[in-house]
Order: structure tokens, then sequence, then C-alpha cells
């Protein structure tokens, strides 16, 4: 994919964040995701290329805009999109940190177009690849990332989204002396943080959804660390019926263990995240002096980079700092 392209959809993400942060502690997790989403799909349609929701706000007669399978653009370099235009959306309401709008691309039909459930996830650093396993017990995934990172059981952080389904996990994980970080939401961020230093998170484990999953390991292709998934429809209340939908359009066994490269099976992919409100990775929206200044990142798996990025929107009567 062409940089140009990269740089137009981290606009995109731009916007999307700029929209959610109107909401920002305000309680209403709603409209900021809505608020989110319009703006991402009004940008996404000012681009010259033909993108292709794989991953989105959910099937086409369940959402108005960013459905799976709903086409964006002015036409040009096809490209398959995993979106979520607000991770976190409870984050936002509560003015918490580490929401984000987040983006993948790659080119068309790499993407794994994962069905709308739950995922049994586990992501570490690039040190740990080969030796975590979604299928292991938690006690041999925290051993063996304390391994990895040269670190006693003692010191290895955790990370695991804050759910009455993993209430066992949590007590497994405490039960080898780990220590445990639990998060109200946004497990896009959990992941990938397991893979970047000096975010406190060596491992991150449990179960989520499944669009979260294809983000997460769209970021982590780039950066080098291990991703692995499992499907898990007995965790939906609609999980029969989206599983006999997924079975019928499937291009993998979704009862086999999802790897990294299932997942995303690109090597020139990129993730693209914008902070909404401040975390360890990014920084939130801000507005001062009439300009508005965001905090991005690209995560390029094609030249494994990871370029921060700082934009101000002067606006017609902004002023920047510096």
């Amino acid at each position: 994919m062409n940089t140009a392209l990269t740089m137009h959809v981290l606009d995109v993400a731009e916007q999307a964040a700029i929209a959610a942060a109107e909401w920002n502690g305000r309680g209403d997790k709603v409209a900021a995701d809505a608020a989110a989403t319009e703006a991402m799909r009004e940008a996404f349609n000012d681009i010259a290329f033909s993108g292709r929701i794989v991953i989105g706000e959910g099937e086409r007669d369940e959402a108005p805009m960013l459905y799976i399978g709903e086409e964006l653009g002015l036409g040009g370099e096809a490209v398959d999109i995993a979106v979520d235009p607000l991770e976190g959306t409870n984050l936002c309401a509560m003015n918490r940190p580490n929401a984000l709008a987040t983006i993948a691309i790659a080119p068309r039909g790499t993407l794994l177009f994962a069905p709308d459930t739950y995922m049994w996830k586990v992501a570490a650093g690039p040190a740990c690849i080969g030796r975590v396993h979604i299928d292991a017990p938690p006690a041999e995934n925290v051993s063996a990332v304390a391994a990895c990172l040269d670190k006693p059981v003692s010191e290895v952080n955790v990370c695991i989204l804050l759910r009455d389904r993993h209430q066992e996990l949590i007590q497994a994980v405490r039960a080898t002396g780990a220590r445990v970080r639990l998060i109200d939401d946004g497990d896009v961020f959990g992941a990938i943080a397991s893979a970047v230093p000096d975010t406190g998170i060596d491992l991150y484990l449990g179960s989520g959804g499944s669009p979260e999953g294809v983000l997460a390991a769209a970021g982590l292709k780039a950066i080098g660390g291990v991703f692995m998934g499992r499907l898990d429809f007995s965790l939906d209340p609609h999980g029969a019926e989206k599983r006999a939908r997924a079975l019928k359009t499937a291009t993998v066994d979704i009862d086999a263990p999802l790897t990294l490269d299932f997942l995303v099976s690109s090597d020139d992919a990129a993730f693209i995240a914008t902070g909404v409100t401040p975390g360890e990775m990014l920084g939130g929206v801000s507005s001062s002096g009439g300009s508005v200044t965001t905090h991005s990142l690209i995560m390029n798996s094609a030249d494994k980079t990871v370029r921060f990025i700082t934009t101000t929107r002067r606006g017609e009567h902004g002023t920047i700092h510096f």
C-alpha cells in the first residue's frame, strides 16, 4: 500500500477521535460511538481508494454505517478495512484513559472476516514468539513470559478485561504469583501494549470481541509481537446463529487456533490509532487557542516501523503552540 493512502487513513482516525472527544465524560457511550462512526465513514468516502469493511459496527441489518461488507471510497487501490471507531466507549463516556479510534488496513482479501462474536486471546511481546499458546493453561503462559523476559513470575503483569466470565482466569493468574491489571474496556490497547515496553503489561489473556482481535493482530504484526485467538460462540447469546452463519462464509477452520498470519495474512498491513482520552501509548484530543491537537500512531508491517504523529488543526482562527 502506498504511503499517501496510509496518511489519508490516519486523517480518518483523527476525524473520528475528534468527533468522539466531544462526548468525553458526558456519560453517553452510544452518542460518542455514533459520532465517531459517522465522522469515520464520511472521511473514508473522501479517499480515492476502494475500501471494503471486513470488521466494523456489525452486520448490515444491525448497523446503518461501517457495516461488514460496506464499500467505501472514490475508487482506486482495493483494500480491506477493519475498524473500531471508538475502542472503549465506556472509557470515553467516563473520561477514563485509553479510549482510541482504531483502524487496520491491508490489501484486499488479507484481513480475516471474523464473525462478530467472542474470541479468547493471548498476546505478548516479540521475545515470546513460539513460547505462549492460546490453549496453554494460564500458569504455563505466565511462566513462559517470565522466562522470555528474564524476570521472576512475581514481576509479570497480566492484563485481563474485568468481566464476570474471567473470574477463574483471574484467580489462576494470581495463584502463580503474577500481578493482574484489570481494565474496564479497550482490549485492543491491552493486547498491543503487551508488546510495548514500559506500558506495565507483559501478557494479555482473556476473551473479548473477535473484531478487536483482528485489529490487535494488525498492530502486533507490525511490531513483532505474538497473538493467537480462538473463537467462542458459547459466550454469545446469539452464538448458535452466528456460528451457523460463519460456517457458510469462513475461509479457515473456525474451531482451530487462529494465528497472527491467519488473522492478517499480508506483510503489507497497517494499524492506525488516535487517542480520544490520554493513555499510556497516546495522548488524547485537546483544544487550545481555537486549535485541536491529536496524538496518533501508525504501526506498519511493510517496513516494520511505528510512527508517532502529533497533528494540530488550526482551523480558521486557531493558533499553533510549539
